[in-house]
């Protein structure tokens, strides 16, 4: 168990001296393809290895996409036996960028995009209360609330119920549904933000559920991952296939409060029980559509080529251009989320960019993507026509691997700047977010 272990045991994964021993790359276009430079491309290599050297990522995968092509893909580190909590004598087995990751709270932005669908075919909408698709959810004064103030983190209801992480309850999700219809709202619909972590993905999964007959898993499967010929792209994993999982790492120093009660708050346990909750089969191979989504770097980055092309890629279109429009349309300005103590502007499923400071650097106001926990970072940039893709398996809060996590994301905005007015690819093509 992890809190037997002391705690010099906790902080870093082994680190080779050879990275190339680790080090896996995918097929990358050439520099001048991708309108950059091998140097600048390098130089933002150079900052993820830095960030892999802090011992915090046992294993990470990035994917760089610039104008449509792959400028950057490759892998680093192992993807299981090399975690602080695992035996020193177990294989380990070396990260790919065909391994499976868990998106974690990344996985947010998919499940929006299906909600996003359905009303594009015209069988929801986005402002439609919850209720009138799940008739029990209207109890204790949560009637009002809206699908569209979930997906923006307004309906009140950020925690999950006491016990609901119980990982036996996925098996049962008539059980689960009836706690979270019976959760009492901490704040009114439509209020300031609070950050809703796992909860608003059940009811969200359910109301695709009551909608299409289908589970997220099989509706995205049919909608999305199989149009996009993506390989990785599942809520959950069969059990055949969790031996093909990146496996989660406890890493970095132990939280303290009052970052400790934050986390506690906001993702309903300890953060040691959480990642041991991560690698457990029953979390592996059920459906929770806010939080474990499995994929690979490579797909996350074409499914985001997709919408900041406007819904279309290689020729198939899977979303309306409409729909993308509406699904990355930010609604105000930056608020400081109840949960995540930061100012935050959602779109209804998106962390969005902003002309000053965001997730994505400095200076990125029409951008879109999504964090998740706690170096996953995705996200599209139509400004520089660009889509990035890290996921990571350590899952550190405060170290000092923060200095070389925000030097990667200042290296991937050195390296692809501006291009001016998008190319008129398709005349009508791309995206555009209001500011």
């Amino acid at each position: 168990m992890i809190g037997r272990l002391p705690l010099e045991a906790l902080a870093r994964s082994r680190v080779p001296d050879e990275l190339e021993t680790v080090r896996r790359r995918a097929n990358e276009a050439t520099p001048r393809q991708a309108r950059s430079s091998r140097r600048a491309i390098e130089e933002v290599w150079r900052c993820a290895e830095a960030l892999y050297r802090t011992g915090t990522q046992p294993g990470l995968q990035l994917c760089i996409r610039r104008r449509g092509e792959v400028a950057l893909h490759r892998s680093l580190g192992h993807a299981r036996g090399n975690a602080p909590q695992e035996l020193a004598d177990e294989r380990a087995v070396v990260m790919t960028p065909s391994t499976p990751v868990n998106a974690f709270s990344a996985s947010k932005s998919a499940t929006a995009m299906l909600l996003h669908k359905l009303e594009e075919e015209g069988r929801l909408r986005l402002d439609d209360p919850v209720q009138d698709h799940i008739p029990a959810f209207g109890r204790h004064g949560k009637e009002a609330i809206t699908i569209r103030q979930i997906l923006t983190h307004r309906a009140g209801i950020p925690d999950l119920p006491e016990g609901g992480l119980d990982l036996d309850l996925l098996a049962q999700p008539e059980h689960l549904l009836e706690l979270l219809c019976d959760l009492e709202p901490r704040s009114a619909p439509g209020a300031k933000p609070a950050y809703h972590a796992i909860s608003g993905g059940f009811v969200l999964g359910e109301v695709i559920r009551r909608v299409t007959g289908e589970s997220v898993r099989e509706f995205a499967a049919r909608t999305v991952r199989e149009p996009l010929g993506l390989e990785w792209f599942h809520y959950g994993v069969d059990a055949a296939d969790i031996e093909r999982v990146a496996r989660n790492a406890y890493t970095g120093p132990v939280p303290l409060p009052p970052i400790s009660w934050l986390l506690k708050r906001t993702l309903g346990t300890d953060l040691p029980e959480l990642i041991e909750l991560s690698n457990d089969p029953r979390f592996l191979t059920a459906v929770v559509p806010s939080a474990n989504l499995f994929t690979t770097a490579g797909d996350v980055a074409r499914f985001y080529q997709c919408l900041l092309d406007g819904g279309e890629l290689d020729g198939v279109r899977v979303f309306a251009q409409e729909t993308v429009a509406r699904a990355i349309a930010g609604h105000g300005p930056p608020a400081c989320d109840g949960n995540l103590i930061l100012p935050m502007r959602y779109s209804p499923g998106f962390m969005l960019g902003s002309d000053t400071l965001s997730l994505y650097g400095w200076n990125h106001p029409r951008a879109f993507g999504h964090l998740g926990f706690s170096n996953v970072l995705c996200w599209a940039d139509p400004d520089r026509d660009l889509v990035v893709a890290l996921l990571t398996t350590g899952k550190p809060v405060i170290s000092t691997h923060v200095v070389r996590l925000i030097q990667l994301v200042a290296s991937i905005h050195d390296a692809f700047p501006p291009i001016g007015s998008r190319r008129a690819r398709k005349s009508a093509g791309g995206v555009s977010v209001s500011r």
